[in-house]
């Protein structure tokens, strides 16, 4: 029989992508053949259109399937399986793919039909769902530049094109930057008072990038390779003594991707000037205008307000830690004045000292085997739902990723998702993510069952031992997988409204957001632990430390991410390129008003503030704390109805998963959120989880 795929695996469209069969010379070929596909079909569709949902938007989504299955896991393996050879072959055709996304967002056939079917007879006849579907695709090929007249839309497509190119050269750039630096230890006065995990996992991070075989590190003897990945480098800043290493860590971090072939200041300069040149062309103040014609929240105004809300609420609190953190550092003989390399050292002798427990009390109680059956544990309580381990029946890109089932309450196999959960800092980006594999659909009357990518950079396994997590990390993957829960439990056929489709963007926090929620809830918390060697579970003083901790410093956090928010609306909004200040002032100016200490001069931490240059988040990042606000108030639903009471927390939980989880992107969020919560939101329950209020 001949394979109508010529044994390419990403011209497959059925089943799970080919993961374990995808290599880079597979890439361009395929990708060009499927462009070359959907031009044609998409010439035969202008030539013919039928204004009706089954004329058109359904023959849309049937033209994404092969870019799901021959584009989005190039897109995925960029990210978790990183190569010279990939990144080649992806970059030879990114601009190819994004040219024909412009092509079909600025067809103006589709889009005088799409206002037709609006303004039609079958109007009437659509669900809620299949009309906002048609608004935001109307809204979408707007601000795709559907209405420029030729000369200004060839000129708007070149600045799409160069935006999309600077994207992944910055995140590339970011990932060289971090794969570069490293700092190998040989004197064990150096690694003294590091905790035994991270002693494991440097000497482990040692033997795997040394050419010397004749040198084979151990935790006790090293030698220890420090690197800035985020497993080796948040411990590392708490707990080494030598200042001089924390100093040399701290600057190195702050200033990745900031001078050499690798430098971010020139690309961040030519992002701001195209976004900037693009909202103009769009008839648009700003880019951050332009932004927040597809988000929850109305204008800018609003979300300033809100900014200044939580600001004033945490500014005296973040002035206390730092004092406290002063005075602790002087009082065990520190002369010099408190750096920003000595906070979170000094800060965490603070909550030891105060909360009398260490993060390497807690590893051993979360090995990942018992965090992941208690997490599901709590999905099953709360959204009726099982997961069964699969591992094996999907093919997967490397060794420690896992593969589950979802099963809904009729005991129906509804989903399933891919877990990555460790840290490979030779070929996959830092971070945490959730990321749609396939969403749900129907295709010839039968409904595709979504799955989902969800990814972490956790503390890998040493030796024999299973990972033991920071407490972090435990937060992090109940995080990603509130984003997979309302990926997974959508009940929209319709593929531009399922699952996190279509949400708005400053509303797709929430689930992740009030996830993390049940990490300080006792009975939930508990069923996560398992020491790794006796089996018991977390006990009851350290949980209630934990829970005294979870204000610790919230006031310093809570106004961390307010200067990451604020400088993204400045830079997006008044800020000029062209102009006297440079970005770093900007962030230097904010951060005045949103950091106790002053912010050090060689600062280039936006080189590598992948968010808003290279991800989702431009003009969007205050979206984290517009989505939290929105959590807290849902979790505030089930605190009021009683936590311990099981029948409620059934019944909300239910609730949640009915209207946020299975709604998603087919009705307006703030829609969704009254009909859960019963009226709009209100920040009070995001400052009394903080302890702010």
């Amino acid at each position: 029989m001949i394979d109508p795929c010529g044994g390419n695996p990403l011209l497959v469209t059925d089943g799970l992508p080919r993961f374990d069969a995808i290599e880079p010379e597979y890439v361009v070929p395929a990708v060009r053949r499927i462009l070359e596909q959907s031009r044609r079909e998409l010439e035969q569709l202008e030539a013919g259109i039928t204004p009706t949902w089954n004329g058109l938007v359904e023959r849309l989504e049937r033209m994404d399937r092969p870019f799901e299955y021959g584009w989005s896991p190039v897109s995925h393996l960029l990210g978790v399986k990183n190569s010279d050879q990939l990144r080649a072959a992806y970059e030879a055709v990114l601009g190819e793919v994004v040219e024909f996304g412009l092509r079909l967002s600025q067809s103006r056939p589709i889009y005088d039909a799409l206002k037709e079917i609006r303004d039609g007879d079958e109007w009437d006849r659509l669900d809620k769902a299949q009309r906002r579907i048609i608004e935001k695709r109307i809204l979408s090929a707007e601000l795709a530049g559907i209405g420029l007249d030729d000369t200004k839309r060839e000129r708007f497509n070149a600045v799409a094109a160069e935006l999309s190119q600077h994207s992944t050269d910055f995140s590339n750039h970011v990932l060289d930057a971090t794969k570069a630096f490293e700092l190998i230890l040989d004197d064990p006065d150096d690694v003294a008072g590091l905790p035994l995990s991270l002693r494991q996992l440097m000497a482990q991070s040692y033997n795997h990038n040394s050419d010397d075989e004749q040198t084979q590190a151990s935790a006790d003897a090293g030698p220890w390779r420090v690197t800035l990945e985020i497993p080796c480098y948040s411990p590392f800043m708490e707990h080494c003594r030598r200042r001089e290493l924390r100093e040399n860590l701290y600057r190195a971090f702050v200033c990745r991707a900031s001078a050499g072939d690798i430098d971010n200041t020139p690309l961040i300069s030519c992002i701001l000037k195209l976004r900037a040149e693009q909202a103009k062309l769009l008839g648009f103040d700003n880019f951050a205008a332009v932004s927040l014609a597809q988000k929850m929240a109305p204008d800018v105004a609003a979300i300033e307000m809100m900014f200044e809300t939580l600001r004033a609420a945490s500014w005296d609190a973040a002035l206390r830690d730092l004092r406290e953190s002063e005075q602790l550092a002087r009082d065990s003989g520190q002369e010099q004045p408190l750096a920003h390399w000595d906070v979170g050292f000094w800060a965490e002798r603070l909550r030891e000292q105060r909360f009398d427990y260490t993060d390497e009390q807690l590893r051993p109680y979360f090995p990942l085997p018992r965090v992941l059956e208690g997490l599901f544990s709590l999905v099953n309580r709360l959204f009726g739902v099982t997961i069964a381990a699969a591992d094996g029946k999907a093919p997967i890109w490397h060794r420690d990723v896992r593969f589950f089932d979802v099963i809904n309450e009729s005991g129906e196999h509804c989903a399933s998702f891919y877990l990555d959960p460790y840290s490979r800092p030779e070929d996959k980006r830092g971070g945490a993510w959730m990321d749609d594999c396939l969403g749900r659909c129907r295709i010839n009357g039968t409904v595709r069952r979504p799955v989902a990518h969800l990814v972490c950079n956790g503390t890998p396994p040493v030796g024999d031992r299973p990972s033991l997590m920071t407490f972090r990390e435990v937060e992090t993957l109940f995080h990603e997988f509130g984003h997979g829960l309302q990926h997974m439990l959508t009940t929209v056929d319709y593929s531009d409204a399922a699952g996190i489709s279509g949400v708005e963007w400053d509303a797709v926090e929430l689930p992740s957001q009030f996830m993390e929620n049940w990490c300080y809830h006792k009975p939930t918390l508990l069923g996560i632990t398992s020491h790794v060697e006796t089996g018991e579970s977390l006990p009851e003083d350290l949980f209630e430390k934990l829970c005294r901790a979870r204000t610790y410093r919230c006031g310093t956090m809570m106004l961390r991410q307010l200067l990451f928010g604020m400088t993204d609306i400045e830079l997006h909004t008044t800020f000029d390129p062209d102009g006297d200040e440079t970005v770093f002032d900007v962030q230097r100016r904010i951060s005045e008003r949103t950091s106790p200490m002053p912010m050090l001069p060689e600062n280039r931490f936006l080189c590598a503030f992948q968010h808003i240059f290279a991800g989702g988040y431009s003009a969007g990042y205050y979206s984290y704390k517009w989505a939290e606000v929105l959590s807290a108030d849902a979790f505030s639903a089930f605190e009021e109805a009683g936590l311990d009471d099981d029948q409620a927390v059934r019944r909300i939980g239910r609730s949640f998963r009915d209207t946020v989880l299975a709604q998603g992107g087919s009705r307006h969020p703030m829609d969704i959120f009254r009909e859960f919560r019963g009226r709009e939101p209100r920040p009070d329950a995001l400052l009394k989880h903080n302890g702010l209020a």
